[in-house]
């Protein structure tokens, strides 16, 4: 028998440790030669570890979420025999006098979950004061169902961790039920099955995609000195245009409202080059972009990720339409590659039919703005038609917010981009005008 130490591998550039996502393997199991045993994250992407042997696993560097310094001890594997020649020649060598691998927080974070904006579908509730005793309630008739209950995996699970029954909870709009709805129903029905069970709080550890993401945004707020512009767009006429090509797209995708605004994006920022710019705080150094990569917001189940249109601006609509899909996939299901998360010099933001009136959204550092469009509504708004007669008119009418680096960028910049902007998306014709 012998003893084969793994250490960490340099698996980035210039990175000094990473960070252990997900063990696959724990101290006693077997593991085979090209294995994975391990997950280890650094700041760009995170790598599966292989193992270069069969053996049994001895020791481990840490927990899930401890950081690991480059040529530490990561795994200590028993082998049968001598270590082949040609493993211990490759595997990476220790570190002269290595430093205990440091933890990111050494205080454990406690999570307070909303009950109103759970979305992961492992999310605690928050703990209520304990109710008085309740006589156990008659047991409802099962009820069958006429259509299909609406509801996100995160809802179902929490109603049936509940005990209710998601066909007799109304849905506030359209035909799904959210976490408020369930929420409502609960507030009515205090005694209704499980639902009047004393729920206990849950720590749970900040670690992996999740960790990440707040060190970013903590870093960027940290960092820059934000400021935030709002201003009304009518974009009526957009939205026709929108449909009039979605109905002759023949077998392109179908087209959102984000590939429209980016191109106009596009359009506006050779006028406004300070926008899609890139701060180099410790350099000090700001470097304006000729080429417009933009990031693009995803929600995915290990957090928020920004993956990257690359060159944008040479795109046209179909084009960007199939990017926008293909790379909001890639993140959700994990097959981005290192490129395409990576390299962003602008952003957009979007909450789709979430969207509120207004946000304020934080800028993915280092870049220095970010734009978010907000939720599309129908107003009665007063017109003056080209017979110069005003009436009142039903539009639809959408905000576009904008923050920005105040140490790059001016208020007044800002302001004018957006307006130029603006012009754009309520005369939709100039933006496909080369």
């Amino acid at each position: 028998m012998a003893k084969f130490v793994f250490n960490m591998p340099d698996i980035g550039e210039g990175i000094a440790e990473a960070e252990i996502v997900q063990w696959h393997k724990k101290v006693g199991d077997t593991v085979k030669e090209d294995e994975e045993f391990v997950d280890m994250m650094t700041d760009k992407a995170t790598v599966p570890m292989e193992s270069p042997v069969d053996g049994k696993i001895l020791e481990i560097a840490g927990e899930e979420g401890d950081m690991v310094s480059i040529g530490s001890m990561l795994v200590v594997i028993e082998v049968e025999g001598e270590v082949p020649e040609d493993v211990a020649e490759e595997a990476p060598a220790p570190a002269p006098a290595p430093a205990p691998a440091p933890k990111a927080a050494e205080v454990e974070e406690r999570i307070e979950v909303e009950t109103s904006d759970a979305s992961d579908a492992d999310d605690a509730l928050a703990a209520d004061p304990k109710p008085e005793p309740l006589p156990a309630p008659t047991p409802a008739p099962e009820l069958k169902q006429q259509a299909k209950v609406l509801a996100t995996p995160a809802v179902r699970k929490r109603a049936k961790e509940l005990g209710v029954d998601l066909s007799q909870v109304k849905p506030s709009e359209e035909s799904r039920i959210r976490h408020g709805d369930l929420d409502q129903f609960l507030s009515y029905n205090s005694g209704y099955g499980a639902a009047a069970k004393t729920r206990e709080d849950v720590e749970k550890k900040v670690i992996g995609m999740r960790r990440r993401i707040a060190e970013n945004m903590a870093a960027s707020k940290r960092n820059i000195p934000h400021f935030s512009y709002v201003e009304e767009c009518d974009v009526t006429d957009l939205e026709v245009l929108r449909a009039q090509l979605n109905a002759s797209r023949g077998d392109k995708p179908k087209l959102t409202i984000l590939p429209l605004l980016i191109t106009a994006i596009c359009k506006t920022l050779p006028d406004y080059p300070m926008i899609n710019a890139r701060y180099d705080d410790e350099a000090g150094v700001v470097t304006r972009h000729g080429a417009v990569n933009m990031g693009m917001a995803a929600q995915t189940d290990a957090g928020l990720m920004v993956p990257v249109i690359k060159n944008a601006q040479a795109k046209n609509l179909w084009q960007l339409a199939n990017e926008i899909s293909r790379l909001a996939d890639a993140a959700r299901n994990g097959t981005a590659k290192k490129e395409e998360m990576e390299g962003g010099t602008l952003t957009v933001t979007s909450l789709g039919p979430l969207g509120g009136v207004a946000t304020t959204p934080v800028i993915n550092r280092p870049e220095v703005a970010i734009i978010g469009p907000n939720r599309i509504i129908e107003r009665p708004m007063y017109v003056t038609g080209s017979d110069g007669v005003e009436r009142i008119e039903k539009r639809k009418l959408m905000n576009i917010s904008i923050s920005c680096d105040h140490r790059v960028v001016d208020g007044w910049d800002a302001a004018s981009f957006i307006q130029a902007l603006k012009k754009l998306l309520e005369t939709p014709a100039l933006i496909l005008v080369d």
